[in-house]
């Protein structure tokens, strides 16, 4: 999970648990997402990178340099 790109479906932000969609196992999935950086909010469509992967569904991304 560490490294791959997804997609924000979900608002991201400070107090905000917030989505993204990441390609994995051949498809797409859902997961929780927080901000790496504490206070950033990241916009709905961004792309972001996982930086931190909490089983079964959590993740903690950056924004994307694209």
């Amino acid at each position: 999970m560490v490294g791959k790109q997804g997609r924000v479906t979900g608002k991201i932000g400070p107090g905000l648990v917030g989505e993204v969609m990441v390609p994995i196992r051949g498809g797409v999935e859902a997961f929780y997402a927080h901000p790496s950086v504490p206070d950033e909010e990241i916009s709905v469509g961004s792309i972001v990178i996982v930086v931190e992967y909490f089983a079964p569904r959590t993740v903690y991304v950056a924004r994307a340099l694209v």
